[in-house]
Formats: C-alpha cells, sequence, structure tokens
C-alpha cells in the first residue's frame, strides 16, 4: 500500500493513490486556504470509512438493509506531544435488533484502522537530502 504526497505550496498537498487524487490543505484559522481536508481529518475519515466498510459487509451478509447506514467519527486533541488522544466511532444503522447491532459492533471493531490505532504501529521516518544539480 502507498501514497505519494506533492507539495501545490501554502499549507495544500496533493494526495495520491492508485490514480486517485486529493487536496489537502489547512483550515482559514491555521493559515490555509480551506481547500480541502487537514491531516487529523483524513485520519478520521480512514476510520470512518473503514468502519463504514466493515459494518456494510457484516449487512449484506446477513440481509438488513445499508442504505441508511451512517458513521460519525470525532477525535479529541491532546499535547505534549500533540497528537489526537481519543476517537469515538458512531455507527447508525436503522431497524437492526440486538443480535444484528451486535455483530455490527463486532465487525467494526475488526476494521484494519481501529486495529491500527490500537496497535500502536512503528512509524520509520527517512529523509532524503539528494545533492543539488549543478547547472
Amino acid at each position: 500500500m502507498e501514497v505519494s504526497v506533492h507539495y501545490l505550496g501554502d499549507t495544500k498537498f496533493e494526495v495520491a493513490a492508485r490514480g486517485h487524487r486529493v487536496i489537502c490543505d489547512q483550515p482559514i484559522e491555521n493559515g490555509g486556504a480551506d481547500e480541502g481536508m487537514s491531516p487529523p481529518e483524513f485520519l478520521l475519515a480512514s476510520l470512518a470509512t473503514c468502519a463504514g466498510y466493515y459494518a456494510t459487509q457484516y449487512l449484506k451478509a446477513r440481509g438488513p438493509p445499508t442504505e441508511d447506514l451512517g458513521v460519525r467519527v470525532t477525535a479529541e486533541k491532546a499535547a505534549q506531544p500533540a497528537r489526537l488522544a481519543s476517537f469515538e466511532i458512531e455507527v447508525t444503522a436503522l431497524g437492526l435488533d440486538e443480535r444484528q447491532q451486535t455483530g455490527v459492533l463486532r465487525a467494526v471493531k475488526a476494521c484494519l484502522i481501529h486495529n491500527t490505532l490500537l496497535g500502536q504501529p512503528s512509524i520509520g521516518i527517512t529523509v532524503n537530502a539528494g545533492a543539488l544539480a549543478v547547472a
């Protein structure tokens, strides 16, 4: 899996994955032009769409409708170091009985992004500073 980012100027970046492109920017209060989601919003979007995917896969396999499925993710900021410290996932799926609600909960807990955030993944960082081209 790979995502690449190209700097567009100011606080704006183009994100590319498998031929798809989205814009990442900062809100106006952070000095951006608010022309795209911020990095933390992308993280929340990733968690929400992953949870939604796992929930719909569960529902499709068992017959309840998926049309009204909704997922909302919120997070609280923390400092020292700056980070998102707590996440809350709210899944709305109308008309489910208790067994189906339990199944959706179990499915969402199996989400790849949810489990990645719980697992404290290792993150390597490399800074490439190649030689400057001489004209």
